[in-house]
């Protein structure tokens, strides 16, 4: 897979985490180094983590369903940037008063955030694509969007919303219709 189809991946996943990390910067209304960082760190480990976890999973029943791979891979990515699209134009809930970016709240952001990613773990396996690279990319990139998420939250958050997160279900949409392309023709 080239670099350009990982970074691409990256910001699809990566908007979620963005997302979030508006809707925390702008209700929080801060952004000094210590929220923002924690967030992205955890944000960034979980989707560095999610792809492999999938990845292992799906190695173990790739060799079953190897001749129909790229219609799983496909219908996974569709299935998870459809449900970013449908949650996209639903009402954002409040975010509770205690600081997200620490304790059991930052974790399961962190799991909420990333379950995108394991999904895609799982489709590269079904592909035989390796892992260990885009992980590291989808991690970083995850990352960097948080941090920008944190720090620009309170002016980005009124001007995308959650426009943001049905970008990125797009986005994951159009890989699957790539994987799918590539296979078929």
């Amino acid at each position: 897979m080239t670099l350009p189809s990982i970074l691409i991946i990256a910001v699809g996943l990566g908007m979620d985490a963005f997302s979030v990390a508006i809707g925390i910067g702008a209700v929080t209304r801060t952004a000094s180094y210590g929220p923002a960082f924690r967030l992205s760190f955890h944000f960034g480990l979980f989707q560095t983590l999610m792809p492999i976890a999938g990845w292992f999973a799906g190695m173990t029943v790739a060799p079953v369903i190897e001749g129909y791979d790229h219609w799983v891979a496909f219908g996974l990515l569709a299935y998870v940037g459809g449900k970013m699209i449908v949650e996209s134009f639903r009402e954002q809930e409040n975010i509770h008063r205690e600081d997200p970016t620490k304790g059991l709240s930052l974790v399961m952001l962190s799991v909420a955030t990333s379950i995108d990613a394991l999904a895609v773990g799982l489709s590269f396996a079904f592909l035989k694509i390796p892992i260990l690279y885009p992980s590291i990319i989808i991690g970083v990139v995850a990352f960097i969007m948080t941090m920008i998420g944190m720090v620009f939250g309170e002016k980005l958050g009124g001007l995308m919303g959650r426009k943001v997160e049905m970008i990125g279900g797009v986005i994951l949409i159009g890989i699957g219709v790539k994987i799918l392309i590539e296979h078929l023709t």
